[in-house]
């Protein structure tokens, strides 16, 4: 008798698993960030393989780097930060006629690719680490190709 109940439970368990494997072979299927973000830190510091659905609110550059944040605030804990790599600047803005800094701000964007945790160190005066730091969740694209507009509006 234990026996026939101890398969029931083993039987029960198993239906109720869930996977994260859908059927593209990506690792993650997301939109929401937080999850995104639970992943990314649960995988450090190999990152997450997927395909996310992302509401863009903010956009900011540092030197050829751009980055779209899913926060107006990109050091919010609760923002995915997209960052694309230099060379694909002129394709985006040859494309969408615009700047991709311009252009993707209150759009719905699919990105491809591997959500990382990154650490982000506070620098002092002297452009040395000061000691302090904290993570962002960061997804490169440095294909043209893992970015797309999906719709307008947050």
């Amino acid at each position: 008798m234990k026996w026939v109940v101890l398969a029931g439970v083993f039987m029960l368990t198993g239906c109720s698993v869930t996977s994260n494997q859908p059927a593209t072979g990506h690792a993650v299927t997301a939109s929401d960030t937080m999850e995104i973000i639970r992943h990314a830190a649960a995988s450090a510091p190999v990152g997450v393989t997927g395909e996310y659905v992302l509401n863009i609110k903010a956009a900011g550059k540092q030197g050829p780097v751009v980055y779209l944040n899913t926060e107006l605030d990109y050091r919010d804990q609760r923002n995915v930060t997209v960052a694309l790599h230099p060379n694909i600047i002129p394709l985006l803005k040859a494309q969408y006629g615009v700047t991709p800094e311009e252009f993707f701000i209150g759009k719905t964007i699919r990105v491809k690719g591997d959500a990382q945790r990154v650490r982000i160190d506070f620098i002092n005066a002297q452009r040395q680490p000061s000691g302090k730091y904290y993570f962002q969740t960061h997804i490169r694209v440095a294909d043209i190709s893992q970015i797309e507009a999906v719709k307008e509006g947050v």
